[in-house]
C-alpha cells in the first residue's frame, strides 16, 4: 500500500509553530535570567558600605549626585534580591532587625501576629492554607525573642522556603488591611477593579511588585512607621523621602530605586 501523501503545513500552522517556538525561547530565557539572579544575589545580603552604590552608578551623573546626598545621612545598605518580592522582604527583615533590641515593640508585635490569623480567617481566607504560613511566621517572630541574633535573622531570610513563607504572610496581612478598609482604599485602585480583585491579582500573588498602596496598608495594619528614600531622576540632586504612615516616627528606612527596594542604615 502506498504511503499516505503528507500535506504541506498551512501558513496558519507555520505561524502557530513559530509562535510556540518563540514562547518556549522566551520562557527559557526568563528561566536562565532567574537562575543567574538566584546564583549571584542573596535574598538578603550582608550589611555593605553605602559606597557600593557609588561604584554601581559611577557613570550616571544624576544618580551619583543623589548617592552623595544619601551618604550624608546613611552609611550602610543591605541589598535584597530583585524578584518582585523585594519590598516585603526588605520591610520584614528591617523591622524584625529592630525587634532584636526593642523588647517593648517585640511584645506588642507578638500580640498582633498571634491575633492576625483569626482576623484573616474572619475575612474569608481559608484556614487550612493560612495555618502553615501563620505557624512559620510565628516561629520566626518567636525566635527574635529566643535567639536574638542578626546572623540568625539573616539565615532565616536567606532560607528560600522560610523567607518566602514570611513574604506570603506579609502579603496576606496587607490584603487583609485593604479589604477591612475597602471603602477607603477603593479610591486608589484604577481599572474598575474591586479591592478584592486588586488583592487577588496584585497583592497576594508572589513576585508582584509593590506600590504606595501596599506600603500604606501594611504599615497601617501593623502600626509600624517606615521612611522610604527615593533614588530617582527628579531634579535638584537631593533624595526625597516619604514616611508611611504620614506623620509617623520611622522605625526603619528603605531605599527605593525604580522597581526595587533595599534597606538603609545610618
Amino acid at each position: 500500500m502506498a504511503n499516505k501523501e503528507e500535506k504541506p503545513l498551512t501558513d496558519q500552522e507555520i505561524e502557530q509553530f513559530s509562535g510556540m517556538a518563540r514562547d518556549e525561547a522566551i520562557i527559557a530565557q526568563v528561566d536562565k535570567i532567574e537562575k543567574e539572579m538566584k546564583e549571584s544575589t542573596a535574598l538578603v545580603s550582608d550589611k555593605l558600605p553605602l559606597s557600593v552604590l557609588t561604584d554601581e552608578f559611577r557613570s550616571d551623573p544624576v544618580y551619583s549626585q543623589k548617592i552623595e546626598d544619601l551618604l550624608t545621612k546613611h552609611r550602610f545598605i543591605r541589598k535584597t534580591r530583585g524578584d518582585g518580592n523585594c519590598f516585603f522582604r526588605a520591610f520584614g527583615f528591617a523591622y524584625f532587625e529592630t525587634l532584636l533590641t526593642d523588647k517593648v515593640e517585640l511584645h506588642r508585635f507578638i500580640g498582633i501576629a498571634k491575633e492576625s490569623k483569626d482576623e484573616l480567617i474572619n475575612l474569608g481566607f481559608p484556614s487550612f492554607t493560612l495555618e502553615d504560613f501563620h505557624d512559620t511566621f510565628m516561629e520566626a517572630v518567636q525566635s527574635l525573642q529566643d535567639q536574638p541574633s542578626v546572623d540568625k535573622l539573616v539565615d532565616t531570610f536567606c532560607d528560600q522556603g522560610i523567607s518566602d513563607y514570611l513574604v506570603v504572610y506579609f502579603r496576606l496581612l496587607t490584603s487583609g488591611e485593604l479589604q477591612k478598609q475597602s471603602e477607603f482604599y477603593q479610591n486608589f485602585i484604577e481599572g474598575g477593579r474591586t479591592v478584592k480583585e486588586f488583592c487577588s491579582q496584585e497583592v497576594e500573588p508572589m513576585a508582584k511588585e509593590s506600590d504606595h498602596i501596599h506600603i500604606i496598608a501594611l504599615t497601617t495594619a501593623l502600626s509600624v512607621g517606615i521612611r522610604v528614600a527615593y533614588l530617582d531622576r527628579g531634579e535638584g540632586g537631593k533624595v526625597n523621602c516619604h514616611d508611611f504612615p504620614e506623620g509617623c516616627t520611622p522605625q526603619l528606612t528603605l531605599l527605593y530605586r525604580p522597581g526595587h527596594y533595599d534597606i538603609l542604615y545610618s
